[in-house]
């Protein structure tokens, strides 16, 4: 069964709250699939802030996993994932800033991905169970400095900018994550348009993979991959992924 969670300020008070419309719930149990309604605690119009809704010991990144973008970007499509990692003090929250390094970079562009949130410890997960291991999932936004990501040969230093991994706004469970819709709107402008059911490597087996590879701990991210129409933006510029199923993710670019 479908559940929507969103971590936030609401009256001073920082809160886990179970999303129901427009309307805010506490709720029993843990956050999950199985976590029951409780009373009311307010409305998203209440809301003072916004926190990211989990918090990530790291965040595992996918590179070149759809193939219009490996395409748009000049490169073979990957024989396995290809795997980077975002530290945790990049990660921000729905409606913060984006912050435009001062130094070092001239290019920063978006990039609009699923992101998935592990539930239970992770480790050597087969396939056909890296489902189980999953809470749910949410909107990311991959800020890049892309001049840097170019020049440097790897992209620990273009990815790694505090405030270039906006997550949020839900946590939402039970949803099935094969074939949701992924947009990119700069300025109201749709710049990227894809499907889930595009994915090079779909989400089981990005879990699986990474779980061979690094223990995945609760509250852990995968960010999935981007699909084609990446480019820059500018201070002003008000980015938007959007995602089926788990709303809408907006920041500012500051």
């Amino acid at each position: 069964m479908k559940r929507t969670f969103v971590r936030c300020v609401i009256r001073g008070e920082e809160r886990l709250a179970m999303v129901d419309g427009e309307e805010l719930f506490d709720f029993g149990g843990a956050a999950g699939e199985g976590a029951v309604r409780g009373g009311r605690i307010g409305a998203l119009g209440e809301i003072d802030r916004y926190l990211p809704p989990c918090s990530p010991s790291k965040v595992v990144a996918v590179g070149l996993n759809y193939r219009d973008h490996a395409e748009e970007v000049g490169k073979p499509l990957p024989e396995e994932p290809l795997l980077f990692l975002k530290p945790s003090t990049s990660v921000v929250a729905h409606l913060d800033p984006v912050v435009y390094p001062p130094v070092m970079t001239r290019r920063v562009d978006y990039e609009a991905e699923l992101a998935i949130v592990i539930g239970k410890r992770c480790k050597g997960a087969p396939p056909e169970r890296a489902l189980d291991f999953v809470l749910g999932y949410t909107c990311a936004n991959d800020v890049t400095a892309r001049d840097l990501q170019g020049r440097d040969g790897q992209w620990t230093r273009a990815k790694s900018f505090d405030t270039f991994c906006p997550l949020g706004p839900f946590l939402v469970c039970g949803v099935d994550p094969s074939d949701l819709e992924v947009k990119m709107l700069v300025n109201d402008r749709v710049v990227q348009r894809s499907r889930t059911s595009n994915l090079i490597f779909p989400v089981p087996v990005l879990v699986s993979h990474i779980s061979h590879v690094t223990t995945l701990l609760p509250g852990d991210v995968i960010i999935t991959g981007t699909p084609s129409g990446i480019g820059p933006v500018n201070r002003g510029d008000v980015m938007r992924v959007e995602i089926e199923e788990l709303g809408a993710l907006e920041n500012r670019v500051e």
